[in-house]
């Protein structure tokens, strides 16, 4: 396709469901919407669109380029939120991504961030999923366990993630505390559904709890956390997390193994400029005492 203005036309029809309405977010005269529309539909050999009384919908083959240009439009704003981190001011999109179970932490300090800096648009990431910043995925990553090795990322020690685990004081009046890692019978544990996680808290529950106790699993690491805090069974939950809640008690002794360190994973091309360093000056700051 050689003409990208019939296709941003296109797409504006599509998103609007009318002709005034792209025309107006276009900026253009609505005989230039319909002349586009009707060249590409024309290019193509297709309809892209149904005329009814209220306006246009898309056919089948409009919602397909109502996805690719949707693609294509977001790779932009991507794109043009990192040509704005280039500048000197502390303004426009601030990705971050992490773990979730760090989110009980991250989200207030953003919040506070984002007051600090009114002018940025955050947008905080989470999952297990590995966000590729040499893509403009994210500005800054905060990564648990091994070092990262991406070529091109500049990476800085940050904290250990301290996990222990906890179950609440009903379960354990229920079932009993066991009294050491080999006294499991009869008790239930709550742990992650993948033998794929990379997580040392994870692989080492694999390692010692029989599958035949590890009763409530789950790919979401926030409903681990709740199914310990509602009752489910003995699990791993971040201690910081752990000590603001009364009703969790730490079952075993805490092991070094457990734990794993974090990484501030920044781009080389952004990691410099005025915004993420404003972000990871104050986020260093703010989190001192999370190695407590």
């Amino acid at each position: 396709m050689d003409n990208w203005d019939e296709i941003k036309t296109a797409y504006q029809v599509a998103r609007m469901g009318t002709v005034s309405g792209a025309a107006d977010v276009l900026g253009v005269h609505h005989a230039t919407v319909i002349r586009h529309i009707d060249a590409i539909e024309g290019r193509l050999g297709v309809k892209l669109f149904q005329r009814h009384a209220r306006g246009y919908t898309a056919t089948e083959a409009g919602q397909d380029l109502l996805q690719v240009a949707q693609a294509t439009d977001d790779q932009f704003s991507q794109l043009a939120g990192r040509i704005k981190g280039l500048g000197n001011e502390v303004s426009g999109d601030l990705v971050i991504t992490s773990l979730i179970s760090l989110a009980p932490r991250m989200v207030p300090l953003l919040s506070q961030f984002q007051t600090l800096y009114p002018d940025v648009v955050l947008r905080y990431l989470t999952g297990e999923r590995l966000f590729r910043l040499e893509y403009g995925e994210a500005h800054v990553a905060i990564r648990a366990g091994t070092v990262p090795e991406q070529p091109d990322n500049v990476v800085q020690a940050f904290h250990h993630q301290h996990m222990g685990l906890y179950a609440t004081r009903e379960y354990l009046r229920t079932h009993g505390t066991p009294k050491s890692i080999e006294d499991v019978k009869g008790h239930r544990f709550v742990g992650h559904d993948s033998d794929d996680s990379r997580a040392p808290f994870n692989r080492w529950l694999r390692a010692h709890i029989p599958a035949c106790v590890l009763t409530f699993r789950s790919t979401d690491t926030r409903a681990l956390e709740i199914a310990v805090k509602s009752g489910a069974g003995i699990g791993f939950i971040p201690v910081l997390e752990a000590r603001e809640n009364p009703d969790l008690v730490e079952v075993f002794p805490r092991q070094e193994d457990w734990s794993a360190p974090l990484w501030l994973v920044t781009h080389v091309d952004l990691h410099r400029t005025t915004k993420v360093q404003a972000f990871l000056s104050y986020l260093k700051e703010q989190a001192k005492g999370w190695d407590v």
